[in-house]
């Protein structure tokens, strides 16, 4: 059996409207992992390096979309818990976070990204717990 191509699905779904705002752009997808980049560029703070809310909202975004691929399209998850530590300053190029699964269960899954800059080094480190919410259909 072949496994669905996750990220045509993820295309075809479309962005939400922050993503777009934030400029996040998915480019790898499985069920265990998941890779999008962002652009530094129009996410800065005023001191002109990568705003750190920037760092949380690529991670939940990754975190959140790859529970939603876990759960099903008709399923509605949530984020219940998110924490970044933030490693490295970036103020140019673009940022890149992969998202890997550390648990994926029935009702949370839990995933560790970490994000890099251009150079390889690690920026920020986050992890995400979201919870699957219950069928009421």
């Amino acid at each position: 059996m072949t496994e669905p191509d996750y990220l045509s699905i993820i295309q075809q779904r479309g962005s939400g409207a922050l993503d777009k705002k934030m400029g996040i752009v998915i480019t790898e997808a499985s069920l265990t992992r998941l890779v999008a980049t962002m652009p530094v560029e129009g996410n800065t703070q005023p001191m002109g390096i990568l705003h750190g809310g920037a760092n949380v909202v690529l991670a939940e975004s990754l975190g959140s979309v790859g529970t939603q691929l876990n759960a099903g399209e008709n399923r509605r998850i949530v984020g219940i818990d998110i924490n970044a530590t933030h490693h490295k300053a970036t103020a140019t190029g673009v940022v890149t976070g992969v998202a890997t699964a550390v648990s994926i269960g029935k009702t949370l899954c839990c995933w560790d990204i970490v994000i890099t800059n251009e150079d390889g080094q690690r920026t920020c480190t986050a992890r995400i717990t979201c919870m699957i919410l219950a069928d009421r259909s």
